[in-house]
């Protein structure tokens, strides 16, 4: 799917001086290569530069920022078949293909086609407001800090039980090193169509992870009376369930699309972000 790049959309870290000199530096490799950037008008405003009037025709998003920064581009470009490429500004940065050290030589080498395409699958939820599409993760978790929530849980039309927590995360591979890591959820290689199923806090010492299968839906109930429970897509709420409401999750159709330098496998990203 890689090929050599005219032209690269532009998405960076929501605090701008988190980059330092990186957007300069970007400019000048661009330049040398014959690139023409592609800025979005929040990025346009950000940064004091002509937004682009058409971003579709770009052949690559290039990041400069963290793993959430990544997520937006992702989010932001989904379903348009433009992949997205990360320069780590951020902290772990498991989702860029490189350090910001490496900027300048890297990027000549995406500039120049040297890249491939991962495609990691997307998660669909309906809820009482509405539906969504996640790339990481939704959540329906307790609303009011501190208090305890019971869900019921369902996978595939079969019940599973109710369990007294503080949420449960539905992931997808590419988020199941995020919070659903932190909550010591399995890992999901990219290459794997599944959801991973963590309980946030279980007052049990049965409640274990699931992975979760293609076409196996998942459905959340909140089953408690007097708590809320919310529902986040990508770490945003965007419905509340009440008591005995629910909401369904299944793998999406869509697929966010992931650029990385060969060298920059799942492997290696995770050796180095979390295991040494």
């Amino acid at each position: 799917m890689a090929r050599t790049v005219t032209k690269a959309a532009v998405v960076t870290h929501g605090k701008p001086g988190q980059i330092g000199a990186g957007l300069a530096r970007l400019q000048a490799v661009a330049s040398e290569h014959g690139v023409e950037l592609l800025f979005p008008p929040e990025e346009a405003e950000k940064h004091g530069v002509e937004p682009a009037v058409d971003l579709s025709g770009a052949d690559v998003t290039v990041v400069l920022g963290g793993d959430g920064t990544v997520l937006r581009a992702l989010t932001r470009f989904l379903g348009s078949g433009i992949p997205v490429v990360g320069v780590n500004f951020g902290r772990v940065g498991f989702l860029s293909s490189m350090g910001r050290r490496d900027l300048e030589a890297g990027l000549t080498r995406v500039f120049a086609g040297e890249y491939e395409v991962v495609e990691l699958p997307t998660l669909e939820v309906e809820h009482p407001s509405g539906t969504g599409r996640a790339v990481n993760d939704v959540v329906v978790a307790s609303a009011s800090l501190g208090r305890m929530i019971e869900l019921a849980l369902a996978v595939g039309g079969e019940e599973l039980g109710s369990q007294p927590c503080d949420g449960i995360i539905c992931s997808t591979p590419s988020g199941s090193t995020a919070y659903n890591l932190s909550n010591g959820g399995p890992v999901l290689m990219w290459g794997l169509e599944a959801i991973a199923l963590t309980y946030v806090a279980a007052h049990s010492l049965r409640a274990r992870p699931f992975v979760i299968p293609p076409g196996a839906d998942v459905i959340v109930w909140n089953r408690t009376h007097d708590v809320e429970a919310g529902v986040l897509v990508d770490g945003y709420r965007v419905a509340t369930l009440g008591k005995a409401e629910r909401a369904v999750v299944r793998i999406g159709a869509e697929r966010s699309l992931l650029a990385t330098l060969p060298e920059a496998t799942f492997v290696r990203r995770y050796r180095q972000s979390f295991a040494s």
